[in-house]
């Protein structure tokens, strides 16, 4: 569902004709060989496409133009390899609406001491050809990444990996539909929303489907694609012995298939990416969806509950973000805790809807009542959760802007077993500790729903929170209290006087 090898990120060249065509020529050669060499790197995940070196203002804004248009360029890469003057990158800064990375490098790694002349000067000169590029950058009041370092350098792979998977997910935002089946739940805050502004802001539209829309759908299954996703369910999962055919929970098992299948369906056919539902509007279905919001989810949808739209459309952009590399990402909250003063812990779940891409063994397929929203007892995957670094992030409406809050945790191997609790569940503790870290979340207003990846860092989540233009805190390993609030104190003035 998701292959970023389909993206491009454009390396577009800076220079000028001051320097004469054999300078240029070497130029050109030069970014042929960056281009090709960070396209052939394994840590990039995109393809990255080489385009001619530009040097004039009609030049420069013609690529940003281009770029614009283009459906599968997620962003442009920029790089001054001689110098070129800033006035020039003005008009096409200007129009650029793809994400930027200002690459601070230059061809050659070491100065080559017994042979450096004027000339190799006149060629090289990144050192302060990408000053002059960053002041226009900064003078303009333009979001950018600066990496700094050889092209060939890990750190500089990694930071390039970091900026053009959070491009991909940006990408991926634009003009997104996500469909909510049924309102948000009632009387809850943090999952409501500004939908027309998230559409200005971000670039994807939210909509409400009546469930009756939905159900009709799903009634139209047929009893042998029902059979032939029952069959992949007893290759994938540990199916409870009452689930199987003649089973006394079998028909449950039946109905949730139907479901899946019924979803999918509408999904696919709409064009969403993603979506949200309730167990306060579930007229004519028989079970809230467990498995199949799950497992929808390991195919790369974007899916939160309660009507939490703006956390459905965070898992699909970490979907995107995460794709191809270890782990999973997944909907969670933070349902309750472990106060042991020596062991403190967070226990994430929710009622069923956890993704299965960060399970940490074969998950066991079970029926349990559910005890909320009055209907039959809905089928969910449970599992533990892998141990690992991992993220939480949550997207919020403050009135006056969104802001994204990500807390970095370290996930931990259950401590004991949990042979009464039905659902899958992960553990793990917050940075910097559990009190900062939970006091912190709580200051910035962050929702209890979140978006948790296990193959993400915080940089993906701040390069992409300055594609979208929005506040970002983050909480980790070296956050305090006293400093944090009055960062959210400053941010509070800075978005007041920037409306």
């Amino acid at each position: 569902m998701i292959n970023l090898k389909d993206l491009e990120v454009w390396f577009v060249t800076g220079s000028q004709h001051l320097y004469g065509e054999e300078t240029l020529k070497q130029v050109a050669a030069h970014s042929q060989e960056i281009a090709t060499s960070l396209n052939g790197a394994t840590q990039v995940p995109v393809k990255i496409v080489f385009k001619p070196t530009v040097k004039t203002t009609e030049e420069i804004y013609s690529i940003c133009l281009e770029a614009n248009t283009a459906k599968n360029c997620i962003g442009i890469i920029a790089w001054m390899h001689t110098f070129s003057p800033a006035k020039m990158w003005i008009s096409g800064l200007k129009i650029l609406q793809k994400p930027l990375c200002h690459l601070h490098t230059q061809f050659n790694r070491d100065i080559p001491w017994a042979d450096i002349d004027m000339d190799f000067m006149n060629l090289n000169q990144s050192a302060h050809g990408d000053r002059e590029f960053g002041f226009m950058v900064s003078r303009m009041r333009l979001n950018r990444k600066v990496v700094v370092g050889h092209w060939q350098d890990p750190e500089v792979l990694e930071q390039i990996n970091a900026w053009s998977r959070a491009a991909a997910g940006w990408h991926d935002w634009q003009g997104a539909k996500f469909v909510r089946f049924g309102d948000n739940m009632r009387y809850v805050a943090v999952t409501d929303g500004d939908k027309v502004e998230a559409e200005y802001k971000f670039g994807y539209a939210v909509n409400t489907h009546g469930i009756g829309d939905l159900v009709k759908v799903i009634n139209e299954t047929s009893d042998a694609s029902i059979d032939k996703l029952i069959s992949e369910y007893e290759d994938q999962y540990e199916l409870l012995a009452g689930l199987r055919k003649g089973g006394a929970q079998n028909s449950s098992l039946r109905e949730a298939a139907k479901i899946e299948i019924g979803m999918r369906t509408f999904l696919q056919d709409g064009n969403y990416k993603g979506f949200t539902d309730t167990f306060e509007d579930l007229h004519g279905m028989a079970q809230l969806p467990g498995i199949a919001s799950q497992r929808l989810m390991a195919e790369g949808y974007g899916f939160a509950g309660e009507g939490d739209w703006k956390t459905a459309a965070l898992v699909r952009a970490m979907k995107v973000m995460g794709s191809g590399l270890p782990g999973g990402n997944s909907f969670m909250e933070d349902y309750t805790y472990h106060f042991d003063p020596s062991n403190p812990l967070v226990l994430g779940s929710h009622m069923l809807e956890i993704c299965p891409s960060i399970a940490s063994g074969k998950p066991s397929c079970e029926v349990h009542p559910l005890g909320i929203g009055g209907k039959g007892d809905p089928v969910r995957l449970v599992f533990n959760s892998a141990a690992g670094p991992a993220i939480n992030a949550s997207l919020v409406d403050m009135g006056n802007r969104f802001r994204l809050i990500v807390n970095e945790v370290e996930a931990v191997e259950p401590v004991h077993a949990l042979p009464k609790l039905p659902v899958a569940r992960v553990l793990w503790k917050p940075y910097p500790d559990m009190k900062t870290g939970c006091a912190a979340w709580i200051y910035a207003g962050g929702a209890h729903h979140t978006g948790y990846s296990q193959n993400l860092r915080s940089e993906h989540m701040e390069d992409f929170a300055a594609f979208a233009g929005i506040e970002y805190v983050l909480i980790g390993k070296n956050t305090n209290l006293y400093q944090l609030k009055n960062e959210l104190r400053w941010s509070e003035v800075y978005y007041q006087m920037n409306k």
